[in-house]
C-alpha cells in the first residue's frame, strides 16, 4: 500500500528535487527499499501504464534501469532517440508535449538543456521525468540516497564527501543531501564550482534540515571523517573539448586514490555514478577496492526510480 504522502505525489514532474519535500523524498527511499525486498509484491501495480522514453544523449543505466522499471511494475516502455521523432526535424516542444499526452501515461527524457525539459513539462499534460540534463541529474541521487539508506538507515549525522566538477550529478546530489539533512563537503578546483543558484538553493534547505555544507579547495579537507566518498568523471558528455585542459586542472591532486581516503572513516564507501574513468578521477584500486559499492549503487537506480514511477503514477 501507497501511504498519503505518496498519493498525493500522483501526476508529480520531477524535473529537479526542488519540485519534491523532505518527506516525499523519505517516503520514496523506503518504499524503493521494500520494492527491491520484495518485487512481486508490486508486479501489477502499474499494469496498463505506458512510459516514453526520449534520448538526446548515449544511455546505459538510465534506459536499462527505467525500461526494466516499469516492466517490473507491469507497464510498458516506448524508447525513442529524438532523431526518430519529429522534434528532432524541428517540431516545436510544445507540440510533441501535447501529442504525447494523448498516447501514453508519462516521459523521461535525457538531454543537454534543462530548459528544454522545462519547456516540455510546461506544455505536457503528463508527469514528466528528467533522465538527466546538464543542470540536475535528480534520479542519479534518489539512487544514491537510497544506498546510503541501506548502510546507515539514516541521514543525519552521516558525512558525504564529494571531490570533482560541479556538475549535473553533484548538483543533484546537493540538493538531496541537504534536503534530507546528510552532511556534505565538496572540493573542487577554482573554476568548476556548483552553480550559485544551485548553491543558494542548498543553503535554504539546510537551513531547514540542520546539514552542514562545506566547501573547500582541498580535497583532504573535504574527506576528513567522510562516511561516504563520491566523485564523477572530469569529463561530461558535451565537454570532450576540453578534456585535456580538465585532466590538467583536476589532476593528482583531486584524484580519489589510496592517500586521499587514509583521511575517511575507517569503514568509509566509495560511491560513483558510473561510467567511470579509472586512472583519472579514481584509482583502480579504491573504485574496484573493498570499499567500493558502485554496483549497489548502480543498482538501486532501478529500485529508486520504480518508487518514482510508482509516486506520480499510480492513484487510489
Amino acid at each position: 500500500m501507497m501511504s498519503d504522502t505518496k498519493t498525493a505525489t500522483f501526476g508529480k514532474d520531477m524535473l529537479s528535487l526542488l519540485e519534491w519535500n523532505k518527506a516525499e523524498l523519505i517516503d520514496m527511499i523506503k518504499l524503493a527499499v521494500a520494492m527491491k525486498t520484495n518485487p512481486s509484491h508490486y508486479s501489477h501495480m502499474l499494469s496498463g501504464k505506458i512510459l516514453g522514453m526520449i534520448f538526446d544523449k548515449p544511455s546505459t543505466r538510465t534506459r536499462v534501469s527505467f525500461e526494466a522499471g516499469i516492466l517490473q511494475l507491469g507497464g510498458q516502455a516506448i524508447v525513442m532517440s529524438s532523431k526518430e521523432l519529429q522534434i528532432g526535424r524541428g517540431e516545436p516542444i510544445k507540440d510533441t508535449a501535447h501529442v504525447m499526452s494523448e498516447y501514453i501515461d508519462a516521459i523521461m527524457i535525457r538531454t543537454f538543456s534543462h530548459q528544454k525539459v522545462e519547456e516540455l513539462a510546461a506544455h505536457a499534460s503528463i508527469p514528466i521525468i528528467n533522465g538527466l540534463t546538464d543542470l540536475h541529474h535528480p534520479c542519479q541521487a534518489l539512487a544514491d540516497l537510497m544506498t546510503i539508506y541501506e548502510w546507515k538507515d539514516q541521514f543525519n549525522g552521516v558525512k558525504l564527501a564529494y571531490i570533482g566538477d560541479g556538475n549535473n550529478v553533484c548538483h543533484s546530489l546537493l540538493l538531496a543531501g541537504a534536503m534530507v539533512g546528510l552532511d556534505i563537503s565538496l572540493a573542487m578546483p577554482k573554476g568548476y564550482e556548483v552553480a550559485e543558484e544551485i548553491l543558494f538553493e542548498a543553503k535554504k534547505l539546510a537551513e531547514q534540515t540542520g546539514s552542514q555544507i562545506f566547501i573547500t579547495e582541498d580535497p583532504q579537507l573535504a574527506v576528513t571523517d567522510a562516511d561516504f566518498i563520491y566523485t564523477d568523471v572530469w569529463t561530461s558528455m558535451g565537454q570532450e573539448e576540453e578534456n585535456a585542459k580538465r585532466l590538467a586542472d583536476f589532476g593528482e591532486k583531486y584524484q580519489v586514490n589510496a592517500q586521499l581516503t587514509e583521511f575517511a572513516k575507517p569503514d568509509y564507501h566509495f560511491l560513483h555514478c558510473l561510467p567511470a574513468h579509472r586512472e583519472e578521477e579514481v584509482t583502480t584500486e579504491i573504485i574496484d577496492g573493498e570499499h567500493s559499492v558502485i554496483y549497489q549503487q548502480a543498482g538501486n537506480r532501478l529500485h529508486a526510480q520504480k518508487a518514482l514511477l510508482a509516486a506520480i503514477l499510480e492513484s487510489k
